[in-house]
């Protein structure tokens, strides 16, 4: 499914979310209302799988969003049962932009001891050299995406409970990983050694929960337990939540383009409200990089809290200078060539009464391509804003990023060929400034900054520093940052 409009092509898209419920009459449906609260984390396609001890699995995956299809009650009475997974994507490994039936997750599998279902949110950076292997060993693919390895790597494991042949399978592979799987009678949650990826328990009553952030849980009445820790399995049955630690213990390195983009602003991330830390970012923002300007104002929607952040630290006003069109739909007829440059305008339209005479203040998330950056300049510039300013709530997105999000090749990344100042001028704005990797550590919680000899997050798409090397890119040619 192609993107609306050009302004959802200059972001970077999170891959998936993850939902998993157990000890609930219609687990289904619940998993369908988590679905649709971690909507933002996929758009192509979702799906849940379910099991009920008289009818055994059913499965449902659909193209599109959780609202136009997992809300009809035609559909929702073949997945009966108290235990099902569901998940939503965004394609980064598999076919971009052209996905198939058959690579919409959760997959199945029926193994000796009984079926299994798993829905995988990042992305698994072995997952060629592993497809290759299993595929000269007689396996049979049926999807075009990396996570189908895992179900492989199970079935060919010789440990006997699903639960182990799901640690047996994990430990080849390399890469990110939150895990939802499910049995005929357990839930199974599992994070990568790195905690890259997030993945959260809660309680609903009697049932247990699994999802990939905390907003999901509020939606269901569900109360927030604890995050799942790096390199952690859980396996919830009706005896309670087992834990254990299957992999050798790392240093945590999760994702810190979580706190500035891809969350929800209303999930907890590591005990910190995401809103009040991308408030703190415009702060920081603004210390580092002030500027003299009549309005702070936001590109919606992703830049709304740094913005509001930037306002207070400066004392410069906020406002709603660009109004956002909140019924956009995800398609729309473009018959023409003037039709489709009105891409952004479809979606953003500025507050000309308000802007027209002021020096402007732009603070927007991330510069991807800066495709939009210039579209959005020239519709400040024609409502006749006097000047143009651009902050930005992260550092220069430099280098493609391969656990989970989908990147643009790093040579289509403006960061990636311009300095600072080129940027600004190929964007025509009167100046532009990112917030630093150190500003940025600060205002997620740690006061002194990036530890440089040990990064406590994964930050690799600002940095050029992979925590986990990605070998299957490598061979492909992909050249990694100069030792410094």
């Amino acid at each position: 499914m192609p993107p609306a409009h050009p302004f959802d092509d200059d972001k970077l898209k999170e891959e998936c979310g993850i939902f998993g419920v157990i000890g609930l009459t219609d687990a289904s449906n619940f998993v369908a209302l988590g679905l649709h609260a971690l909507q933002h984390r996929g758009q192509e396609a979702g799906g849940i799988v379910c099991h009920h001890p008289d009818h055994g699995f059913n499965s449902a995956r659909r193209f599109g969003y959780v609202r136009d299809n997992f809300t009809k009650q035609s559909l929702m009475e073949t997945l009966p049962g108290p235990l099902a997974i569901g998940h939503v994507r965004y394609s980064t490994a598999g076919s971009k932009g052209q996905t198939q039936i058959r690579d919409v997750q959760p997959f199945f599998g029926e193994f000796a001891m009984g079926g299994a279902a798993i829905a995988h949110n990042g992305n698994i950076t072995n997952a060629e050299a592993l497809r290759r292997e299993l595929i000269e060993r007689g396996s049979i693919f049926q999807s075009s995406s990396d996570s189908e390895c895992i179900i492989h790597l199970m079935a060919r494991s010789l440990q006997r409970t699903i639960p182990e042949r799901m640690e047996d399978a994990l430990r080849r592979v390399e890469g990110a990983f939150s895990v939802v799987a499910m049995t005929r009678t357990k839930l199974i949650g599992v994070r990568d050694p790195l905690g890259v990826r997030p993945l959260v328990l809660g309680q609903l009553g009697d049932g247990w929960v699994l999802s990939s952030e905390t907003c999901a849980l509020d939606i269901i009445g569900a109360k927030f337990v604890r995050e799942i820790e790096p390199g952690e399995m859980v396996v919830i049955s009706d005896s309670g939540v087992d834990s254990r630690f299957p992999f050798r213990p790392q240093k945590s390195r999760f994702c810190i383009f979580e706190h500035v983009y891809f969350s929800r602003p209303d999930s907890i991330i590591g005990g910190r409200s995401v809103y009040e830390t991308r408030c703190q970012i415009g702060v920081e923002l603004a210390k580092e990089s002030p500027v003299d300007a009549d309005l702070v104002c936001p590109v919606p929607d992703s830049g709304t809290p740094a913005a509001i952040g930037f306002s207070q630290q400066s004392g410069i006003p906020y406002a709603m200078g660009i109004i956002r069109n909140q019924y956009m739909g995800r398609t729309f007829i473009e018959p023409t060539e003037q039709i489709r440059n009105m891409g952004v305008r479809l979606k953003l339209n500025v507050n000309r009464a308000l802007i027209q005479g002021k020096r402007v203040i732009l603070v927007d998330d991330s510069v991807v391509r800066g495709t939009t950056s210039r579209k959005i300049k020239e519709m400040i510039l024609d409502a006749g804003a006097a000047e143009v300013h651009f902050r930005i709530a992260s550092p220069p997105t430099a280098w493609p990023c391969f656990y989970g999000v989908d990147t643009p090749q790093r040579e289509k990344l403006l960061a990636a060929t311009m300095s600072e100042e080129e940027m600004r001028q190929h964007l025509q704005v009167d100046s532009l400034k990112f917030i630093s990797l150190d500003g940025l550590y600060r205002a997620v919680g740690e006061a002194s900054g990036r530890n440089k000899a040990c990064p406590q997050y994964c930050d690799a798409c600002f940095s050029g520093d992979y925590p986990v090397a990605p070998s299957d890119q490598i061979k492909n040619g992909f050249e990694l940052k100069a030792a410094e």
